[in-house]
């Protein structure tokens, strides 16, 4: 069983798809949101997947800009493309930091350091290995760093 996680943005995604009983990634990346969607209607990124998380948009009372409700439409188009087939979650941002770092105040940072804590755990370079030998963390960087802690959280949801 698979989980695919979305961290959505504006214009580009993160994404990761990982093994519900390891937590290992299985693909990763950063696309923009137009190709993430035709890779999730058209199949290929949803090999064996029975369980969609896509984070959500809170509101915190504070005042934002048109990025945030743009984001907010493609939280819907990808919503849209995937809730009949699969299992699926709207998961707010404080509930993956709750769940990794403890507090609501952690940021992307803290939590990058708890998955690598958990998952290489004095491995060099931070797991992330290298292209002739790549670790668990290889090709992670930004938006895909919270994708996989949010199909992380999904996994322990689940197991």
């Amino acid at each position: 069983m698979r989980i695919l996680a979305i961290d959505p943005g504006n214009t580009e995604s993160g994404y990761a798809v990982i093994d519900v009983a390891t937590c290992r990634p299985w693909r990763v990346g950063k696309v923009s949101n137009d190709d993430l969607r035709a890779t999730i209607t058209n199949g290929s990124l949803l090999v064996g997947v029975n369980q969609v998380s896509i984070e959500m948009v809170a509101s915190y009372g504070m005042a934002v800009g048109a990025s945030v409700f743009e984001t907010c439409v493609w939280i819907g188009r990808f919503f849209e493309v995937v809730y009949q087939d699969f299992n699926t979650d709207l998961v707010y941002r404080r509930d993956v930091k709750l769940h990794h770092c403890h507090s609501a105040k952690a940021k992307d940072a803290n939590i990058s350091q708890a998955l690598i804590d958990r998952f290489a755990s004095g491995v060099p370079n931070h797991g992330k290995g290298s292209k002739a030998a790549p670790g668990w963390f290889y090709g992670f960087k930004a938006d895909i760093w919270q994708a996989y802690a949010l199909a992380v959280l999904t996994a322990d949801r689940v197991a």
